[in-house]
């Protein structure tokens, strides 16, 4: 086998994997009040924090791209040891409306990813992980 054949063969299965990955169910969770409310700042995210809560467990597994599309950009993406990283969604206002680099402890849904980009822990709380 030549290796421009190996090499077609292996981008080929990495679209087969990176394609089929974990579509969570959002039924009863309004993904637009969500996007369209940034950084929490306007308080609508804050009335979903419920629904997320309940079904945080049906969000693990999928990829950091899919979150990006179903939520949005995250309002902080930090990069964490071994090649993890971190999206983190405010939901309430808080100093980061202000300018986002500010200091907040603002409540707030963070998804850890693990090297493979797929969602291993989502965690609430007041600041940043």
């Amino acid at each position: 086998m030549s290796s421009s054949f190996r090499f077609y063969c292996f981008f080929v299965l990495l679209g087969l994997l990176t394609s089929c990955t974990k579509q969570p169910d959002l039924t009863g969770f309004d993904v637009e009040k969500f996007v369209q409310d940034e950084a929490g700042c306007q308080g609508n995210r804050a009335s979903q924090i419920a629904w997320l809560k309940t079904h945080k467990e049906n969000l693990k597994g999928v990829s950091s791209n899919d979150i990006e599309d179903i939520l949005g950009k995250p309002d902080i993406q930090q990069l964490a040891d071994r090649n993890q990283e971190y999206y983190v969604y405010f939901l309430e206002k808080g100093p980061h409306c202000d300018k986002i680099t500010n200091p907040s402890q603002a409540y707030c849904m963070a998804f850890r990813f693990s090297a493979i980009g797929l969602a291993t822990e989502i965690t609430f709380q007041n600041g940043l992980p």
